[in-house]
């Protein structure tokens, strides 16, 4: 007889099904506990834990030939959630609990050696992949209320007896309960922003399009204030995107408690992150922080100090929103639609913003050029961040604050809902509206496109930044509550789109826009 209990493998942030297949048979005087399957190392050391776990509660592994598939062979698995399926497939095979036992189940969980089950990543994709096809997830105490979330079918295990005596009657064990659900907590305020209050708007029309952000300026000036204060101009995560986001962090094992938040994600990486740190990668392919930013903000301080292979890494992602993360045997495939915010100073001495650099124009030219063209012209809104004066210190705060900019970025994402209402949860926001729809939803007039014009020509528009430019235009408008796109939307886009460094240090060179 074969007993079978259905588990999971993942596959990025998405579950697949494994069959977790036990055979007992008689072998002679050569016992042995095999598992086959293209498992990893935490897979092979199942047996240990199986065997030590069956050792706590009085039982053991029959003295015959054990032989444990999971199937499908050619999927590779890795982590020690399959303890648990293991050894309750081998509970099936050995007779002591009957075959219908695991009828309608799947199972994770890590064994620890006294039988108790562990918690393990990964619970809220498995309890998803579970109920779409309706089946109970049988899983670690400790992790049956995130796993609840999933709105399916959960039981929470604490030790291998307890499932044992569950199946003989002897103990009920009861459907599990969503963890607590946490609203955004408080956050920084903008008005704690002196000065900046050209800052302040890119940041605004940043949040309320979903568009890519850059801050240049000299050390002191409140980039890095300005982009901790991001999160709270942007609303809280809606449903569909909790799932998504939830799921990534799940895999991630950083979900506490099962507690889930509404906050958008803020991942801030030191610049000495690898590629793999950021776009995900490791022995076993877990999420890089692109994916850990999912519906969220990736905020890269100090953008000229990463690797430069490490920050071209993100191009594509940038694009496509995902990342896969290519092996030899398989291919991991991440979600990654996150908000980029960079900031740098204007060269490495940091002077160049105002105060006596030694080394200008070269030591600004050298600096900047160390971020490629390609990852610039990804950037919607380019900006130079001058020092703050001690007369804005000395100011009284601002009158207005995160909550008002806050609630002008809700009506304007509300305007562009609407607008997308018809490209099936596609696009939400203005950063990712395809090419093809730019023409509709940001139509110019003949001012306008005579600007358009002479804007690419003079500033060497390529067709993305172009693109780009008319999204953050339409961005703008929506703020406005506008509904066309004026010559005045379009003037404000373009003034945030950078000089080339190197037309920056010859001020008589091209590049440069005229007046509007």
């Amino acid at each position: 007889m074969v007993a079978r209990v259905v588990t999971w493998a993942f596959d990025g942030a998405e579950a697949r099904r494994v069959d977790v297949q036990v055979q007992i048979t008689e072998n002679g005087r050569n016992p042995y506990f095999a598992i086959v399957g293209l498992g990893d190392k935490a897979v092979a050391e199942s047996r240990e834990r199986v065997r030590s776990a069956f050792a706590a509660i009085g039982l053991a592994i029959p003295d015959k030939r054990v032989l444990v598939n999971l199937a499908p062979a050619d999927l590779p698995k890795e982590g020690s959630h399959y303890d648990a399926p293991i050894a309750v497939a081998i509970l099936v095979a050995a007779g002591i609990l009957p075959t219908d036992a695991t009828e309608r189940l799947a199972c994770i969980g890590e064994l620890s050696l006294d039988g108790r089950w562990q918690p393990v990543a990964g619970a809220l994709p498995a309890a998803v992949a579970s109920h779409g096809e309706g089946l109970t997830l049988l899983c670690p105490q400790a992790s049956a209320a995130e796993a609840a979330w999933s709105g399916g079918a959960v039981v929470g295990v604490e030790t291998l007896m307890d499932f044992i005596n569950h199946v003989r009657g002897q103990r009920v064990l009861t459907q599990a309960e969503p963890g607590v659900l946490l609203e955004p907590g408080v956050v920084p305020d903008l008005a704690d922003v002196r000065g900046q209050e050209q800052a302040k708007r890119a940041l605004e029309i940043a949040a309320a399009g979903g568009h890519n952000l850059l801050l240049v300026g000299p050390p002191g000036a409140g980039k890095s204030m300005l982009a901790q204060r991001l999160p709270g101009l942007l609303p809280p995560l809606s449903a569909r995107e909790l799932l998504e986001v939830s799921m990534v962090h799940s895999v991630a094992g950083l979900l506490e408690r099962g507690s889930l938040t509404r906050a958008r994600p803020f991942r801030a990486p030191h610049h000495s992150a690898s590629m793999a740190a950021l776009t995900g990668g490791g022995v076993r392919a877990q999420p890089g922080e692109v994916s850990l930013a999912h519906h969220g903000v990736l905020f890269l301080d100090e953008l000229p100090e990463f690797g430069a292979t490490a920050l071209d890494a993100l191009r594509q992602p940038l694009e496509t929103g995902e990342v896969t993360v290519a092996r030899a045997n398989r291919h991991v495939t991440w979600p990654a639609r996150f908000q980029l915010v960079a900031a740098m100073n204007p060269c490495r001495c940091g002077a160049a913003g105002g105060r006596t650099c030694g080394k200008a124009p070269r030591c600004m030219v050298s600096y900047q050029t160390r971020i490629s063209g390609p990852m610039l012209d990804r950037i919607d809104l380019q900006l130079d961040v001058p020092s703050v004066s001690a007369a804005d210190l000395a100011a009284p705060p601002p009158v207005e604050g995160t909550r008002e900019a806050a609630a002008r970025v809700a009506a304007a994402r509300e305007r562009q809902a609407v607008r997308f209402a018809d490209l099936n949860g596609t696009v939400s926001v203005n950063a990712e509206a395809p090419p093809s729809i730019l023409d509709r939803i940001a139509a110019l007039d003949s001012a306008g496109r005579d600007l358009m014009d002479k804007a690419a020509e003079k500033m060497r528009l390529s067709a993305r930044a172009y693109h780009r430019t008319l999204k953050v235009a339409r961005t703008i408008a929506d703020l406005d509550g506008c509904e066309a796109v004026r010559r005045i939307h379009l003037a404000e886009a373009l003034s945030y789109r950078r000089v080339d460094p190197a037309v920056q240090a010859d001020p008589g060179g091209a590049g440069q826009l005229a007046p509007v």
